[in-house]
């Protein structure tokens, strides 16, 4: 019998599972270390040791870094790119701009695609999309028969103006199909369909270049899976906060880069919604970095410049995601000035913080947090114990000494200068987005952030901090949160002036028809797809555009005009009702509804519960005694009064003095930092 849903996120170092039994809610979880050669790895021995049935599994949801990492580590196979005759070299020049601009040194990485492997053709397509050029189809059977001596694995097919017209592109293939039949192929037009040739061409050559790789991967675990028992389809979680199925990966593979993040801002919208919060900060603090991420009237933010390696852009909508180097693990170090830093160099899973007997000396915020108390003597449960004398010693000689500090002085400056730096993170996705903090609650999870999330959520006058019930694996259960969903759009480029509401019309019924197609594909029932409709806009001149949600049905471009101004006037503090419009892009967002998991509520009765022990704890250098509890003990209206340190397997919670927490109906913890 069908009753427990999975959700699995392979992280670098761990692999978290997260397990639901879909009649009572009840969540269990299971940690095990991450197999890097062979991810897959990892997930067997975590569903052999979680006891999972996977006969009575109805849903298997997965966050992978396999493409992140792919396209970080360069581990490729080899690929080829075809392109107009005089621009294969469109992903070398780039933008030409840097990521350091005054770094002269820096340079930019290559292309993922060599030039040796970037090979031309002749043919050509006007801006309005009028074939000048055919094309030279004996050129590309010769270049056709050249990639298939060289074995390539990929193919990514880049043509001038496709996006208006991909007949040349189509053909292209074609002719690969022929000479290659198992070859895979991305064509730019399908891929992208957008006028910026950088940008489609980047995105193209991302997309087959980790394609072989995540293709394999996911083959192989879907299969292992069906052999172990399971009958549904794998679901894998992609950057726009969707799941993809096995079929739908095989043609837009780079959507699965980045997914492990997506994850954990799917989970803050959910559990913000789910206690009240629409507008939500996601704050996961992990070991190395912290992600940060921005749900506004229940929806994340969306983007679409966003990258794996700078100057090579993956325009696939995704969300919006800071991150920064601020974990457990990163270094405090004095800079040339004289001043305190903190990150981004980290001290990694290993030899990890001083505390942890691997030999580094070099304090860290775990090392600065274990001095001030605020994390005891062992983790994950007892399996590992930290050594406070090395903390201290660490603490000692990278701070308190060079700055002529106390001890425990030094170890606040170390975890100050943390806090300001993810304040500033937050800040960038908030206040410079037109969000005030004080609007929003504060979702801290991953290992360290309930740690730190009080204290940078009062920086930010933040009223509210939200802890899950298991913040370590919080992005876990982001991949039981999600539905299949996939995007589509094509170009609209006219002024608004000389568009008819009919034109826009027919333009999104052309989208939908494809959209529902892919859907259907996916075994996807018609009742249970959702479409919706978006449009780009921009004024007279510009070339950046801004999305607006459009109606389901077309009547009146002046609608739409305005929620243009509203949103131009929202994101950068100005409208220009008097300049003309124009009109960039059409898109649907095609969704497949899949059953939500549905977390345990309990009753909640308000009490007072009795803290297991005391220890000091230090605050603004001042020592208290606070309260330790036990989170397991806590039940559903346990109220606690700052300073107090919650322990748990997977995270600490530590609620400052002047401050209180309450334990809600999802067994969440809520602390008002306002007291």
């Amino acid at each position: 019998m069908e009753h427990t849903r999975v959700a699995v996120d392979v992280g670098g170092t761990f692999t978290d599972i997260c397990i639901m039994d879909e009649t009572s809610g009840a969540i269990r979880i299971e940690k095990i270390a991450s197999t890097p050669d062979d991810p897959m790895r990892a997930i067997m021995d975590g569903i052999e040791i979680g006891k999972i049935d996977l006969a009575g599994v109805s849903m298997f949801s997965h966050g992978t870094t396999v493409a992140t990492n792919a396209l970080i580590t360069r581990n490729l196979p080899r690929c080829a790119m075809i392109c107009t005759e005089g621009f294969r070299d469109v992903v070398e020049i780039r933008r030409a701009n840097k990521e350091d601009l005054w770094d002269t040194y820096k340079d930019v990485a290559k292309p993922y695609i060599p030039r040796r492997d970037r090979l031309t053709v002749r043919e050509r397509v006007d801006a309005e999309g009028k074939i000048i050029e055919p094309l030279d189809e004996a050129g590309a059977r010769r270049v056709g028969e050249i990639l298939k001596k060289r074995d390539v694995k990929s193919v990514a097919i880049c043509f001038m103006n496709s996006y208006v017209n991909p007949e040349n592109e189509r053909r292209m293939r074609d002719i690969l199909k022929e000479i290659m039949p198992d070859i895979a192929i991305s064509i730019s037009a399908e891929i992208m369909p957008e006028i910026f040739e950088h940008e489609r061409f980047s995105t193209t050559m991302a997309n087959a270049v980790v394609s072989p790789v995540v293709v394999d991967y996911v083959s192989r675990l879907s299969e292992r899976l069906k052999e172990e028992g399971y009958e549904r389809d794998l679901l894998l979680l992609h950057t726009g906060g969707g799941v993809m199925t096995p079929n739908a990966v095989r043609d837009f593979a780079a959507r699965l880069a980045g997914s492990g993040i997506a994850a954990g801002a799917i989970a803050s919208r959910f559990i913000g919604n789910l206690c009240g919060y629409p507008n939500t900060i996601g704050f996961d603090m992990g070991g190395t970095s912290t992600d940060v991420s921005v749900s506004y009237q229940g929806e994340s933010r969306i983007t679409k410049d966003w990258y794996i390696e700078y100057g090579f852009p993956i325009r696939f909508p995704s969300i919006e995601v800071l991150t920064i180097g601020a974990g457990g693990g990163s270094l405090a170090w004095r800079d040339e000035g004289g001043s305190l830093r903190n990150g981004p160099q980290s001290a990694g899973a290993y030899p990890g913080p001083a505390c942890y007997r691997n030999g580094n000396e070099v304090a860290t915020n775990t090392d600065a947090n274990l001095v001030l108390g605020r994390l005891g003597t062992t983790l994950a449960g007892g399996k590992l114990t930290l050594d406070p004398a090395l903390s201290e010693t660490a603490v000692r000689s990278t701070v308190a000494e060079p700055f002529g500090m106390e001890l425990h002085e030094a170890a606040e400056a170390i975890i100050r200068v943390a806090n300001a730096n993810m304040a500033n993170a937050v800040r960038l996705l908030s206040i410079s987005r037109g969000y005030d903090p004080r609007d929003f609650a504060l979702c801290a999870f991953g290992g360290a952030g309930a740690l730190h999330g009080a204290a940078v959520a009062k920086e930010l006058s933040i009223p509210t901090v939200i802890v899950p019930l298991n913040p370590g694996v919080t992005s876990a259960l982001g991949c039981l949160l999600v539905d299949i969903q996939h995007d589509f759009s094509d170009s609209f480029m006219k002024p608004v002036a000389s568009t008819r509401p009919e034109e826009l019309e027919t333009a999104f019924r052309r989208i939908e028809r494809e959209a529902m197609a892919q859907l259907k594909h996916e075994g996807v029932a018609d009742s249970d797809m959702i479409l919706s409709r978006t449009v780009e806009m921009m004024y007279k001149g510009q070339w950046r555009s801004l999305q607006v949600p459009a109606p389901a049905e077309i009547t009146d471009i002046g609608e739409l005009v305005k929620a243009f101004h509203a949103h131009h006037e929202r994101e950068y503090n100005y409208a220009r009702e008097d300049a003309e419009v124009s009109l960039f892009r059409v898109a649907v967002k095609a969704v497949g509804v899949v059953p939500k998991a549905e977390l345990q509520k309990h009753p909640v009765e308000q009490h007072r519960p009795e803290p297991t022990g005391q220890r000091q704890v230090w605050f603004e250098n001042k020592g208290h005694e606070a309260a330790i509890y036990q989170r397991d003990d806590l039940k559903a209206g346990a109220m606690i009064d700052g300073p107090a340190i919650v322990e748990q397997f997977d995270a600490t919670t530590v609620i400052p003095p002047g401050m209180s927490a309450e334990v809600d109906e999802y067994f969440n913890i809520r602390i008002n930092t306002q007291g």
